[in-house]
C-alpha cells in the first residue's frame, strides 16, 4: 500500500496535479506529524528491546489476581488513559507490545485485548488536545483554548470510552471467562536500559501533560533512549526502527488529498457532509468523516474536511468525532491502526482484514452516533 500511494503522489507532481508550492506546503504541515511518528516508534521499540513491556505485563496480570474478565478491563482502562494522554499513536505503540506479551505469558487468546487496545486508541482519543494529531490540527481553527476544549468534548468523549468498553465486553464476553495461573516477574536482562526506558517513556507523559510540544517531546525522549542503546547494547539498533513506510504513506496521502482538492474534492464533500449546525447536519458530516477517514486515512481526512465546516466550531467538532471514533473498519484508517498491526505482525498476532472490519463495522455506527448525540446535547 505504502508503495501505491508513493508512487500515485510522484505522479501527481511530474504531472503537475499539485504545484510543488502546494505540495510544499502540504508537507510542511505534515512534517511534525511525521516526525513525532518516527520518534515514538523508536521509543516503543527501544522500550521493548529493554525488557520494559515484558515486565508491564507481568504487573497487570498480577494486578487482576488470575481474572480474565477484569484484566480486560484494566487494559480498556490502560489503553484509555493512556490514549487520553499520550496520543491514540503511543497507545498503539507502546501498549499494544504490554498486551501481546501479557496473553502469551498468560496463555489467553489474544485477539479480544489486541482488538480493545487498538479500538480504544481511536475512540477515547476526543478529550484532550494531544489525544490525537487531528485534535492538534484543529485547535487553531477551533480557536479554543485547551480548557475551552475539554469543556465542549468532553460529553462525547466519555461517550465513546462508555459504548466501545460495552460492545466489546458484548462481542468477546465468551472468551473472558475463567481464570490464568499468575505469573512470575520476568528477569531483566539489563537494568540500566530498563531504568533509563521507563524514565523516557515516563519523561514522556510528564512533557506532555506540562504543554511541551508533542513532536519535541518525543524526539527528545526517543534520543534519551538511543543514547543509552548506543553505549551500552549498540547490537540491538537496527534501521527498523525507523517506521519509514508509514512516513512515506502518510507523506503521500497528504499530497494525493492535495491533489484530490484542485480536481473538486471541496465540491463533493461539500454536497455528502451538507451544511448547517442542527443534529441532523452534524451527524451527516460526522457520518461523512468516518466513511472518509476509513477510506483515505483519519489525518488527509480531517484536512480535506476542515474547509467545509466554515469556520463553525460544532461542524468542526463533529469532524473530529467522525475521524476519531470512526477508523476502525479499515486498517488504514488511522496512523494508530497501521502502528497497532506493525506490532501485531512483530508478535506473531495474525489478524484479518475481514474479521478487522466485522468489530469496526459493530462499533462505528454506534460510537459516531452516540458520541454526536453528546455533543449535540452539550
Amino acid at each position: 500500500m505504502w508503495a501505491l500511494a508513493a508512487t500515485a503522489a510522484a505522479l501527481c507532481l511530474v504531472g503537475g496535479w499539485v504545484p510543488a508550492t502546494a505540495a510544499a506546503q502540504t508537507l510542511t504541515r505534515a512534517a511534525p506529524v511525521l516526525l513525532f511518528l518516527v520518534a515514538v516508534t523508536a521509543l516503543a521499540q527501544l522500550s521493548d528491546a529493554a525488557g520494559v513491556f515484558d515486565a508491564a505485563a507481568s504487573r497487570a496480570a498480577c494486578l487482576a489476581r488470575g481474572r480474565t474478565w477484569l484484566l480486560f478491563l484494566l487494559v480498556v482502562a490502560m489503553a484509555t488513559l493512556t490514549t487520553i494522554l499520550l496520543s491514540l499513536d503511543t497507545t498503539a505503540v507502546l501498549l499494544t507490545p504490554v498486551v501481546l506479551s501479557m496473553c502469551a505469558q498468560l496463555g489467553l487468546a489474544p485477539l479480544p485485548f489486541a482488538m480493545a487496545t487498538v479500538s480504544l486508541a481511536n475512540t477515547a482519543s476526543l478529550l484532550l488536545p494531544v489525544s490525537n494529531l487531528t485534535n492538534l490540527l484543529a485547535i487553531g481553527p477551533l480557536g479554543l483554548s485547551s480548557g475551552a476544549y475539554v469543556a465542549r468534548m468532553w460529553p462525547s468523549a466519555l461517550t465513546a470510552v462508555v459504548v466501545t468498553a460495552a460492545l466489546l465486553l458484548l462481542l468477546y464476553g465468551n472468551q473472558l471467562r475463567g481464570r490464568y495461573p499468575l505469573p512470575t516477574a520476568p528477569e531483566v536482562a539489563d537494568r540500566v536500559l530498563f531504568w533509563c526506558c521507563i524514565g523516557a517513556v515516563g519523561a514522556f507523559a510528564v512533557l506532555i501533560l506540562g504543554g511541551v510540544d508533542v513532536t519535541v517531546a518525543a524526539l527528545g525522549c526517543a534520543g534519551i533512549a538511543l543514547v543509552a542503546f548506543l553505549l551500552r547494547r549498540r547490537d540491538l539498533l537496527r534501521w527498523t526502527l525507523i517506521p519509514w513506510r508509514l512516513v512515506l504513506l502518510v507523506g503521500a496521502l497528504f499530497v494525493l488529498v492535495e491533489g484530490a482538492r484542485g480536481l473538486g474534492l471541496d465540491d463533493v464533500l461539500t454536497a455528502a457532509a451538507g451544511t448547517g449546525t442542527g443534529p441532523t447536519e452534524l451527524l451527516r458530516l460526522a457520518g461523512t468523516a468516518a466513511v472518509g477517514a476509513n477510506i483515505i486515512n483519519n489525518l488527509p481526512a480531517y484536512l480535506a474536511l476542515e474547509p467545509v465546516t466554515d469556520g463553525s466550531a460544532d461542524r468542526l467538532l463533529a469532524v473530529l468525532i467522525g475521524v476519531n471514533t470512526g477508523p476502525v473498519i479499515c486498517m488504514w484508517g488511522s496512523l494508530a491502526t497501521l502502528l497497532w498491526l506493525e506490532q501485531c505482525r512483530a508478535r506473531g498476532v495474525k489478524v484479518s482484514a475481514r474479521s478487522f472490519a466485522g468489530v469496526g463495522l459493530l462499533l462505528t455506527p454506534v460510537v459516531v452516533l452516540t458520541a454526536t448525540t453528546a455533543l449535540v446535547l452539550s
